[in-house]
């Protein structure tokens, strides 16, 4: 017998080994590789265990931070690209705040909507995962928005009271005007859903603003939102009579005096930024 555990006469040896020299079989390679794999998985799955209370949160919170967080770092670069990045920083969060009215609004009605998504030069908005029971419920969710939004144009004004600060009043001013903007009574603007709960009417002004605003100031923002708000405003005034839009007279005067005050809050706001910014 030589060294290989192998007989001269080329027998393999009693005790099983192979010889170092020759070549395994393609089976006992194959569970010796799937053996490996086996244990390394094995150790894999129990490291994982150990961790899985860190782990699941972060795998549920990470769609949140590609549709919120992603889209919000894209918008800031966009709008970085034109402003600068302190501004665009600001605006963006501007929006969010704006974005996380119409989330709380819409968790106090218990209506589910998805998590704000930002898109460059045309805003942000959140999906409603289920439609609001009534009319009254839809404009709640859509006076969320600028009513936070205001609260956000305010701090900033606030931030350059103490501060002196430019871009703090510059960012006031754009947040008043984003959320007096927001509630043109047109469509899926925020205006369109709560003057929905108040009376169809004021569509007609919301149209004529739309169109004054166009003829002043031409912008593909705003014929966007003229083009498609129709089918959505003629739906809805088919509709007009159903259980949908029928609201308490006593709520429709609570939505009045809410909307008309907001709005005037707003004008004031951004008149008065403006003029001492100039």
């Amino acid at each position: 017998m030589n060294l290989f555990g192998q007989s001269d006469n080329g027998q393999r040896s009693p005790s099983g080994y192979e010889p170092w020299g020759e070549k395994q079989s393609l089976w006992r390679r194959v569970k010796k590789a799937l053996g490996v794999v086996v244990v390394a998985l094995i150790v894999i799955v129990k490291f994982f265990a150990k961790l899985k209370f860190l782990i699941i949160p972060i795998l549920k919170f990470f769609p949140l931070v590609l549709k919120t967080g992603g889209t919000m770092v894209l918008s800031v670069g966009a709008y970085a690209m034109m402003w600068g990045w302190k501004f665009a920083l600001g605006f963006v969060l501007l929006l969010l705040v704006h974005e996380c009215g119409h989330l709380l609004a819409a968790r106090r009605v218990g209506v589910h909507v998805g998590a704000p998504v930002f898109i460059p030069f045309m805003g942000a908005f959140i999906a409603m995962k289920e439609a609001p029971r009534d009319a009254w419920i839809e404009a709640q969710i859509g006076l969320g928005g600028p009513l936070l939004g205001t609260l956000g144009a305010v701090a900033c004004w606030g931030l350059y009271a103490i501060t002196g600060e430019p871009l703090y009043a510059a960012l006031a001013y754009t947040g008043f005007i984003l959320n007096l903007f927001n509630l043109i009574p047109i469509g899926f603007l925020d205006g369109g859903r709560v003057v929905g709960a108040i009376s169809f009417w004021l569509w007609v002004a919301g149209v004529a603003i739309a169109i004054g605003l166009l003829v002043m100031n031409p912008n593909l923002v705003l014929v966007f939102v003229v083009l498609a708000s129709a089918p959505h405003m003629w739906k809805c005034f088919k509709n007009r009579k159903t259980e949908y839009y029928q609201v308490a007279l006593a709520r429709r005067f609570v939505m009045t005096g809410l909307y008309f005050g907001l709005l005037a809050f707003l004008a004031v706001g951004m008149k008065f930024a403006h003029v001492k910014l100039s």
